[in-house]
């Protein structure tokens, strides 16, 4: 069942979650409740450090337009629960009015976000940028929380002027949508941390890794049956890749001078994102068909 709550010029769709007995995935991937976990203490501490900066006057190391350059279809979401709780997560520009991001960061199963801003061609969230209020939020029909299903959403956006630092990526066209992308590497970018446990740093950017695109097979060695087709699965080798604040963001590939946007970012492991174990992603070309339908 689907609803629609309106409210300030701003809409989400959602969905009446599943039974108890289907939360098979809560304890070792967790977008459950995400909010209250990870994304709130990442916004407190994401502003505090912004603040220190602007005080004192410092520029973020790799903060000149040439970071935003390489990764100019990043977005930064503010996601605001209340009037005292902001929480953020990642995105992806893929139009002139639309941004990819995960259906947890809307709705993690616990909270729902209330409104939602989209930063974009800034390495800082809560100062600078491009500032757009979102006007509705289309989740997939088929969310599921409990089991990681589906975790993808459409963010509406008024219109977007694009840059040199704010461009829009590719999706998967034509053999891409049946190419599963083993072996490629891709480049995973965000806000979020680089390490299990560290906090955000006094030299805080948008940060980005190289990682190996691996098998499906191999990522259910790490989670079990959890992972669908609709997964992508990136190696953790070298303790490597999502952490938190990372979430919603993109991974993507150059194919033939195309950026072509792979996987949104969905799950890391709860006992750590630089543990090894392999990163999940929503695998866009799953979804490229009711993408384009919203």
């Amino acid at each position: 069942m689907m609803f629609m709550l309106k409210g300030l010029g701003f809409f989400f769709v959602a969905l009446t979650l599943t039974k108890a007995s289907e939360r098979t995935a809560l304890s070792e991937l967790g977008i459950y409740n995400y909010h209250d976990r990870i994304g709130i203490p990442e916004a407190k501490k994401i502003w505090y450090v912004e603040r220190e900066l602007i005080r004192s006057g410092q520029r973020i190391a790799g903060g000149s337009t040439t970071t935003i350059f390489s990764v100019p279809y990043q977005a930064g979401l503010i996601l605001t629960i209340s009037a005292i709780r902001n929480s953020v997560c990642g995105g992806t520009v893929i139009s002139d009015t639309r941004i990819l991001t995960a259906a947890h960061c809307q709705n993690d199963g616990n909270n729902i976000v209330a409104s939602i801003t989209a930063v974009l061609g800034s390495n800082m969230l809560f100062a600078g940028g491009t500032r757009l209020t979102a006007t509705g939020v289309v989740l997939h029909p088929g969310y599921n929380p409990w089991i990681v299903a589906n975790d993808i959403a459409v963010i509406l956006v008024p219109r977007i002027s694009f840059s040199t630092m704010i461009q829009a990526v590719n999706l998967p066209s034509g053999s891409e949508i049946n190419e599963s992308f083993e072996g490629r590497t891709a480049v995973l970018s965000g806000f979020g941390v680089t390490s299990s446990g560290a906090s955000v740093g006094l030299l805080q950017a948008i940060s980005s890794v190289n990682l190996p695109v691996i098998n499906n097979a191999e990522c259910i060695r790490s989670y079990g049956n959890v992972i669908q087709a609709h997964h992508l699965c990136t190696s953790g080798a070298n303790n490597r890749g999502a952490c938190p604040g990372d979430t919603g963001g993109p991974l993507v590939v150059n194919i033939n001078t195309r950026r072509v946007l792979i996987g949104v970012s969905s799950f890391f492991a709860t006992s750590g994102c630089t543990n090894g174990l392999p990163s999940g992603f929503s695998r866009v070309s799953s979804f490229v068909s009711w993408i384009h339908s919203i």
